[in-house]
């Protein structure tokens, strides 16, 4: 079930909603807890089980690390918490990749699984590996598994993420306050990132379609389409938080932002400090600083980064260009750290267009379905063509600007223009400067004049998919 779908707008949201605050307070986890189940079952009901057996093992052995924490058993039980953890992600997400490359590499013809991914695995298993590796660092484990399966389930968060700590929301999943302003905050916020994603996101996304359907692709073409696509991505998974720490808020939970306007920023660095936040704090705190961090030699340093991007990338997806995509921003970071940065920070309008040109290399190189892909449209947008050795015509380059992209660069330059904005806090600024009257007066309005443009898009529209549910 998408967020952005009449079903979850106007049956499941708000049945949820009128149950959730009828009850009395004893039952509001179980509401919560059964309605996240029913959220997920309504996609993939067989994945329940799964998800289900992860939080068992999530629950056991957050005791058993609790109960030896004194002693060295404490450390294996983490060990085989995490192992058990990462076993189901890599089996489900990651078994035909290894299989493809054993076969591609030993000249095998060993048979792919063609296993389904289950949505969301790769962000739940990391709050249950985060969950365990906190209570054998001396975080209380949680007793009540009802409290625990509330927290892994909760559909607002489950899907997509942000990666909520247990430790973040432990106290609200025992006392929290429940208020109109809360829920009015909620429902705000709710909605603005239901537009970016549906007004935005989707409208991106449908020029990056043309785009690979284009039989007239130019330079100018390729360059469009970076920008479309890092850009849609953007307001897909940024609008995605929204609606979730929204929807939180709804349900009286503070969830952690995850965005914060990351296309200003003057360096990678500060880019991957605005991006994604709660992964880029996850891989911090529980890959990066266990392997020494920064205070390390430097031989050592360098492998610590480039290892947690590799993972990152890895992360992302059971493909290459994923890995190429992480340890891609690897160099970048290495580079800024050693003196790169001092450079960028002496001229920061270098900086944002430093940052900018690399942002559209680098979701050119994500967005791929294969390394093939890569290759050609990188080289399409420095205008040269790429020919795998195997072909025995060498395509044409590619001509600097076409018909057809001055078509979808006249039908979609509004859309452009209005992402390239949105992206920036200008509007933000903006509205923060009104009145206070006139914000009160004028909020419920833009709402629900929101609320009815963005039914109208649902009704009509037919593409309408969450990108970051591949991951």
């Amino acid at each position: 079930m998408l967020f952005s779908s009449i079903t979850f707008l106007y049956y499941f949201l708000p049945l949820v909603f009128i149950l959730y605050f009828i009850v009395p307070k004893s039952w509001k986890n179980i509401v919560l807890l059964l309605s996240s189940l029913f959220f997920y079952a309504w996609g993939e009901p067989k994945y329940v089980i799964l998800m289900l057996v992860s939080i068992g093992f999530g629950y056991l052995f957050g005791l058993l690390i609790e109960k030896h924490r004194s002693r060295s058993l404490a450390k294996l039980w983490t060990a085989i918490s995490v192992a058990i953890s990462l076993s189901f992600l890599v089996y489900f997400k990651y078994a035909d990749f290894f299989i493809a490359n054993f076969n591609r590499a030993f000249g095998t013809d060993s048979s792919l699984l063609a296993i389904v991914l289950p949505i969301g695995i790769s962000f739940y298993t990391f709050q249950i590996i985060s969950y365990t590796i906190d209570v054998y660092r001396g975080e209380a484990a949680q007793k009540n598994p009802l409290q625990l399966a509330t927290y892994i389930a909760m559909f607002p968060q489950l899907i997509a993420g942000p990666i909520v700590r247990y430790s973040s929301i432990a106290d609200q999943l025992k006392h929290r306050t429940h208020s109109l302003e809360k829920v009015t905050a909620g429902i705000t916020r709710f909605l603005l990132g239901l537009g970016k994603k549906v007004l935005i996101a989707n409208q991106l996304g449908e020029l990056c379609a043309a785009f690979g359907a284009s039989t007239e692709t130019s330079v100018l073409f390729y360059w469009i389409y970076a920008l479309a696509f890092a850009l849609q991505i953007y307001f897909d998974f940024s609008g995605y938080s929204d609606m979730a720490i929204g929807l939180g808020k709804i349900f009286g939970f503070q969830f952690a932002e995850n965005f914060n306007y990351p296309f200003i920023s003057r360096s990678i660095s500060e880019f991957w400090r605005r991006w994604h936040i709660s992964l880029g704090s996850w891989f911090r705190d529980y890959v990066y600083i266990p392997l020494g961090g920064n205070r390390v030699a430097l031989p050592r340093w360098i492998f610590n980064v480039f290892f947690v991007w590799f993972l990152t990338g890895f992360w992302h997806g059971a493909s290459w260009n994923f890995v190429i995509w992480g340890l891609f921003y690897a160099v970048f970071l290495v580079l800024e750290k050693a003196f790169l940065g001092k450079l960028l920070e002496k001229c920061p309008t270098l900086g944002h267009i430093y940052v900018i040109f690399l942002i559209l290399i680098s979701f050119t190189i994500f967005n791929a379905d294969n390394m093939q892909t890569v290759l050609q449209n990188l080289a399409g947008m420095f205008g040269a063509a790429y020919s795998p050795a195997y072909l025995s015509v060498v395509p044409t380059n590619p001509p600097l600007v076409s018909a057809e992209t001055l078509y979808y660069l006249q039908s979609y330059g509004v859309i452009l223009i209005a992402a390239i904005i949105g992206s920036t806090p200008v509007v933000k600024m903006a509205a923060a400067k009104l009145p206070e009257k006139a914000r009160t007066i004028l909020t419920p309005i833009v709402l629900v004049a929101l609320l009815l443009v963005i039914t109208g898009y649902l009704v009509d529209g037919s593409f309408n998919p969450f990108l970051y549910f591949r991951f």
